[in-house]
């Protein structure tokens, strides 16, 4: 069992810093002002609440990294970043503008995992010209180490299956840019994937690996466009809306690449009212990659009770859904259920099976303000049960 931070809605926030811990410690019960700081208590209902705290912070703030992904093992580090404008300031701007501007954030940060796994990284998600265009990227330094299960479902594949255990070394960039298509909530954008990585897999002994010498590969450097649609209410925690992109990167010699390969991807996360209390959201999300790929870049399942890497293939798809249950003002319950399958490489779609995960999670409006909500996740996947620090919304 293993323990993985979630980022915010894919927007990391000051936020975190005590939250996990007093929520993890039962205080998130109704609590007397005296007890916690100010600034952290809601006047409304004398709860704890980091909303003031978090719509008025900027500049400099310590973050602590929970961390223990199931493929990595338990680990944590930290995190120090920097606001340039507060929530506050970026919902003025909002209403001057009528378009949605997030604030601008840079952060510097390391951490370790128990099974030797490290890394340190810089990078941030800034806008310009009145929100037209934002600018996400980061450059950092890792050492992760992680197991091969093969391809598909070949020799090494299939649940239960033991893995080659190999290290990924190295520097990795992404740089990306994307500009607003007029007033809308669509936005195209342009990046550059760079991975300069010592992949240390030993097969010698292994002939049922299944790789050839072009997928172990030191340098991939590509080129992609993305095309996104947010019409979500809350990039936290969404209620309504719905998230969609389209991704399509194209890896090649020309621009510094050990081999040619491209790589897609297609998502969509629906969120849908049913009545006041209730939201179901659904999730599909496909990925693929063809050429000469790396066997790390292979596309793999990702989805809450299935380690990271476990099962991959050059085609993946999944299909999950959460029913979150607003149980009071405060607390909720979620319900989920997934399935993946990867496929490509020695089976079609319809010969392939499916990976099913399935859990119950508990969730606590940490700001009511911004629609904040934490809490803890409980994932049944097909080899473990996983459990997960969730913050915001759980699909990436």
């Amino acid at each position: 069992m293993g323990i993985r931070h979630r980022r915010a809605g894919g927007h990391a926030s000051g936020g975190l810093i005590m939250a996990a811990a007093l929520l993890l410690a039962g205080l998130g019960a109704a609590a007397p002002a005296r007890a916690l700081p100010e600034g952290f208590v809601d006047k409304e209902d004398n709860y704890l609440d980091i909303s003031e705290w978090l719509i008025e912070r900027k500049g400099f703030l310590p973050v602590p990294i929970i961390i223990s992904e199931p493929a990595i093992g338990y680990g944590g580090g930290l995190a120090l970043m920097f606001l340039r404008n507060s929530m506050r300031e970026s919902a003025e701007k909002a209403r001057e503008s009528g378009l949605m501007i997030p604030p601008d954030i840079w952060v510097i940060a390391a951490l370790g995992t128990e099974n030797g796994t490290k890394a340190a990284f810089a990078g941030g998600m800034a806008s310009f010209d009145e929100g037209r265009w934002k600018y996400r990227g980061g450059i950092g330094r890792a050492q992760v180490n992680l197991a091969f299960y093969g391809i598909g479902e070949g020799p090494l594949g299939g649940a239960g299956a033991g893995g080659i255990d190999y290290t990924l070394d190295g520097w990795m960039s992404m740089q990306q840019a994307l500009r607003r298509l007029g007033q809308s909530n669509y936005w195209l954008g342009a990046r550059w994937l760079y991975l300069d990585l010592d992949s240390k897999l030993d097969i010698s002994g292994r002939p049922d690996a299944g790789l050839r010498p072009d997928q172990a590969t030191r340098k991939t450097s590509g080129l992609g466009l993305t095309l996104e649609q947010d019409s979500r209410d809350n990039i936290f925690t969404p209620s309504s809306g719905w998230k969609a992109a389209l991704d399509a990167t194209f890896y090649d010699p020309d621009w510094g690449s050990d081999t040619r390969f491209q790589a897609y991807r297609a998502h969509v996360f629906a969120y849908w009212p049913l009545e006041k209390s209730l939201v179901l959201g659904t999730r599909l999300d496909g990925r693929a990659a063809r050429g000469q790929v790396p066997f790390y870049m292979l596309p793999f399942i990702d989805m809450r009770g299935i380690p990271a890497a476990r099962y991959q293939d050059k085609n993946t798809g999944v299909a999950e859904a959460e029913l979150r249950w607003n149980v009071t003002p405060r607390w909720g319950v979620v319900g989920f259920m997934g399935a993946g399958r990867a496929w490509g490489s020695q089976q079609s779609f319809s010969d392939a099976s499916s990976a099913v995960s399935k859990g119950l999670g508990l969730r606590y409006l940490l700001a009511r303000r911004v629609g904040l909500w934490m809490g803890l996740d409980y994932a049944k996947g097909p080899e473990d049960s996983t459990v997960y620090v969730t913050v915001g919304n759980s699909w990436r």
